[in-house]
């Protein structure tokens, strides 16, 4: 019964982070967040979805940011603001990321320096 119940949980949590085929990806209509167009990368993340999946030191669905921090460096901004506009799979696990083609490169950029400062 409680593999039954996990397996159950781990297959929602799957489908919900996962690209949807032949599907096309809508920025979120949630407006309650204003972000302003000089917002930091801790206000981007905070005003994304990002939390429904990272945590700042724990795993969760996703890699926590301190874990990324600590995997990366200053060197992979480029790289890493492209995973999160594009999403990825197999780094980290084999749940993927689910790509987000609203944020700009610039402001994926913000979100990965703010990630990367967590090594700190």
């Amino acid at each position: 019964m409680k593999q039954l119940f996990l397996t159950g949980i781990v297959s929602l949590l799957i489908i919900s982070c996962s690209k949807k085929e032949n599907s096309e990806i809508q920025p979120s209509s949630d407006t309650s967040t204003p972000v302003p167009t000089n917002a930091s990368g801790k206000d981007l993340i905070e005003a994304s979805d990002c939390m429904a999946c990272h945590n700042a030191v724990e795993r969760t669905i996703g890699p926590s940011y301190k874990e990324i921090a600590e995997k990366y460096s200053d060197k992979d901004i480029e790289i890493l603001a492209s995973k999160i506009i594009e999403g990825g799979s197999g780094v980290w696990g084999s749940v993927p990321m689910q790509p987000h083609p609203q944020v700009s490169k610039e402001d994926a950029k913000k979100m990965v320096e703010f990630i990367l400062s967590q090594k700190k």
